[in-house]
C-alpha cells in the first residue's frame, strides 16, 4: 500500500473515499463542513435523520453529490479532546470501512487528542490502514486481495506536514512489517517450514546489502553444543535452523539490538502429544519468528540507523522414534543440563540455545519473542503481551513503546522467589515448574540463559493470533518492537 501526506482542499482533492469525523453534537471539523457546504448539505441533513450511530467509531458510508471525491466516510467521535484510545477506535473502523475502496484519504488529524502530537495520528492512521488492507490469499484458489492501495493522511496546514508525513511513512512500516509476519503466522506448516524461513531470510539479505544472513544446520547447531535445541529438532524429519538477519544499518562499532524469535513451525507438542481439537493452531507457534522477520523487513524498508541482529530458532515438534522423552536429560550451548519433564515445553528449550547463542553479537540488549505458554492468556487473554525484563529500564522503555503504538505489554514478576520450581533431583534444573505460575517460571526458565546482558522476554501467547471465525496472526508485536527499537535510535544516534 502506498501511503502519503499532503495539504489538501477537501472540495478539489480526487479520490475514491473521503474520511471526515463528526462529533457527538453533529459538528464537523474545518474539512467536514467545506465538504458539506459543496454537497448541498446533504451531509448535515443525514445527521438529523439518525442514519449516523451514536457511538464513538461508528461509520457511514454515502456516495458524494458534489465535489472530487466519489464516496464521504462519516465517523462518529465524541467531544474533543478525545481518547488517544478513542482515536485508535477511530483510525481502526475508517479503515475497515474504506477497505474495499481503490484509495482513501483521511481528515481525521483534524480531531484534537489528549496528550499527542499530529505525527502520533499519522501514524495511527496509516498504520491502522495497512493492517486493514491484508488479506490472506495464498492458498485460496479464487480469492482476491482488498483493492485499498493508496492511503493519504490530510495535514490541516504546511507547518504540520513534515511532522504527519514523518508519522505517515512510519505508521506504514509498522503496518507492512505487521503483515509480513502475519502472513508467515497464516502459511500452513507444510509450507513454511524451517527450511523455508531461513530460505526467507537468504532472499531478504540478497535484496539489501546493508542486511546479511546466517543460517546453522543440525550439523553446526550439533557441533556448538546446542544439545536442547536439537532435543527438540531431532523428532522431526524437517531439518532444523539457526538464522541470524544481521542488519547494519548504524554507526560502526554500536552495540546491536538483538531480537530473538521462537519459530516452532507447527508443534505437536512431541511425545507429550497436545490433544487433537485446535491442534491445527499450533501453526502459529512460530509467531515469535514471524514478528522478527516483520521487524528486520520493516527496518530495511526504512532505511533506518540502527544496528539490529535478528535471531530465528527454527524447528518443528513432532513424534516419532528419535523424538525425546519424559525425564530425558539434555545439555544446553552454555554447558547447563536440563532435564526434559514435558516435551510440549520445547519453547524454552530452542530459546535457551538461541540465547546463548546471541551472546556472541555483544549485544546492547536482548529481546524474545515466544508463544510460550497457554498460561499467559489464562493470565493476560489475548488484550496485552506478557512481559518480564531483567532490567527495570528495558521493561519501562518496552512499557512505553506498547503504549504509544497501541500494542500494549504488562510486567510481569521475575522473582528469585519462583526458581526453586525449576529444581531438578538429576540435573541443574527441569523444563517446567509445575501448575502454578507457568508463564513465570519459563520465564525464570530463559532468565538463567540471559544473566550476561540486559534482556527481556515476550511472552505473546495470548496476542500473536486469534481463532474463531477470525482466525490469523495479528502481527503483533511487531509495531512495539519497531516503536521501542525507534525510541532507542532518537536517543543514541
Amino acid at each position: 500500500m502506498q501511503f502519503t501526506a499532503k495539504v489538501t482542499d477537501i472540495s478539489k482533492q480526487r479520490t475514491a473515499c473521503a474520511i471526515i469525523a463528526v462529533d457527538n453534537k453533529n459538528r464537523f471539523t474545518d474539512s467536514g463542513s467545506t465538504l458539506d457546504k459543496a454537497n448541498g448539505g446533504s451531509l448535515a441533513k443525514l445527521l438529523k435523520r439518525g442514519d449516523l450511530g451514536s457511538a464513538a467509531g461508528s461509520t457511514l458510508l454515502v456516495p458524494a453529490v458534489e465535489g472530487s471525491a466519489e464516496r464521504i466516510l462519516l465517523v462518529r467521535t465524541s467531544k474533543a479532546p478525545i481518547s488517544t484510545a478513542e482515536f485508535r477506535k477511530l483510525a481502526s473502523a475508517s479503515a475497515n470501512a474504506v477497505k474495499s475502496q481503490k484509495d482513501a484519504t483521511s481528515y481525521l488529524t483534524e480531531v484534537a487528542v489528549k496528550d499527542v502530537d499530529v505525527a502520533w495520528q499519522g501514524q495511527q492512521l496509516a498504520l491502522a490502514a495497512g493492517l486493514a488492507g491484508y488479506k490472506f490469499t495464498r492458498c485460496l484458489s479464487d480469492a482476491k486481495p482488498y483493492p485499498l492501495a493508496k492511503f493519504a493522511v490530510h495535514a490541516p496546514d504546511k507547518k504540520q506536514l513534515k511532522a504527519i508525513q514523518q508519522g505517515v511513512e512510519f505508521g506504514g512500516g509498522q503496518a507492512s512489517g505487521s503483515n509480513i509476519a502475519r502472513e508467515l503466522g497464516n502459511l500452513p506448516g507444510n509450507i513454511c517450514t524451517p527450511s523455508y524461513l531461513a530460505s526467507e531470510a537468504k532472499a531478504l539479505a540478497k535484496k539489501h546489502a546493508k542486511l546479511t544472513t546466517t543460517v546453522l544446520d543440525n550439523k553446526k547447531m550439533e557441533s556448538l553444543g546446542m544439545g536442547a535445541f536439537m532435543s527438540v529438532a531431532k523428532g522431526s524429519d524437517e531439518p532444523a535452523a539457526m538464522i541470524a538477519m544481521n542488519y547494519k544499518g548504524g554507526k560502526a562499532g554500536q552495540k546491536p539490538i538483538v531480537l530473538v524469535g521462537k519459530g516452532i513451525t507447527f508443534d505437536t507438542g512431541g511425545i507429550s502429544l497436545k490433544p487433537g481439537a485446535m491442534m491445527d493452531e499450533m501453526k502459529f507457534d512460530m509467531c515469535g519468528a514471524a514478528s522478527v522477520f516483520g521487524v528486520m523487513n520493516a527496518l530495511v524498508e526504512m532505511n533506518a540507523p540502527v544496528n539490529v541482529v535478528g535471531v530465528v530458532a527454527a524447528a518443528e515438534n513432532m513424534p516419532s522414534g528419535r523424538a525425546s522423552k519424559p525425564g530425558d536429560i539434555v545439555t544446553s550451548m552454555s554447558g547447563k543440563t536440563i532435564e526434559i519433564l514435558n516435551t510440549d515445553a520445547e519453547g524454552r528449550l530452542v530459546l535457551c540455545d538461541a540465547l546463548t547463542w546471541a551472546g556472541k553479537f555483544k549485544p546492547s540488549v536482548v529481546i524474545d519473542v515466544a508463544t510460550l505458554t497457554g498460561a499467559c492468556v489464562i493470565a493476560l487473554g489475548n488484550h496485552a503481551t506478557g512481559l518480564y525484563a531483567n532490567q527495570d529500564k528495558l521493561a519501562e522503555e518496552l512499557i512505553a513503546a506498547g503504549e504509544t503504538t497501541g500494542d500494549r505489554a504488562w510486567r510481569m514478576p521475575l522473582w528469585d522467589e519462583y526458581q526453586p520450581m525449576l529444581n531438578s533431583n538429576f540435573a541443574d534444573m527441569q523444563n517446567i515448574g509445575g501448575r502454578e505460575a507457568g508463564s513465570v517460571t519459563a520465564a525464570c526458565f530463559l532468565a538463567r540463559f540471559a544473566e550476561d546482558y540486559n534482556w527481556a522476554h515476550l511472552d505473546i501467547a495470548g496476542s500473536a493470533w486469534k481463532s474463531g471465525a477470525a482466525k490469523g496472526a495479528t502481527g503483533r508485536p511487531v509495531p512495539l518492537l519497531l516503536q521501542y527499537i525507534l525510541n532507542k535510535k532518537q536517543t543514541t544516534v
